[in-house]
């Protein structure tokens, strides 16, 4: 199984910016070799995809947080990052990393996440 493993949560006011960092590892797991996840629960709320990086490389943003949050992968370091800029109050969640693994691509790990809180 592979273990999932968020960080750089923490309080910032509105218009700033926060880094989160995943780093996702296990015995035979290549990283990011299914492709890699950014959701985050508000209080109250469902949880939503916030971004997505595929194999490819390629991106998807949510459309609140498209020109503001930038997801990046660093294959050397096996850390995936997610950029938050220009953050606002409906930001404030709990953000999951996931790392999608394994025979056909079939498994999911979540990480325990981490808070963000964006204060006015």
């Amino acid at each position: 199984q592979v273990r999932v493993v968020e960080s750089g949560g923490g309080s910032v006011q509105a218009g700033g910016s926060l880094k989160l960092s995943c780093a996702a590892s296990a015995s035979g797991y290549i990283f990011g070799e299914c492709g890699m996840a950014w959701y985050r629960q508000a209080p109250g709320k469902e949880r939503e995809l916030v971004s997505i990086i595929r194999t490819d490389g390629t991106t998807t943003y949510a459309d609140s947080v498209k020109g503001r949050f930038t997801i990046s992968q660093d294959n050397a370091k096996n850390t995936l990052d997610l950029q938050m800029n220009t953050l606002k109050t409906e930001d404030t969640a709990v953000y999951y990393c996931t790392a999608t693994y394994g025979w056909r691509c079939l498994r999911t790990q979540w990480g325990q996440g981490t808070q963000v809180t964006v204060s006015s």
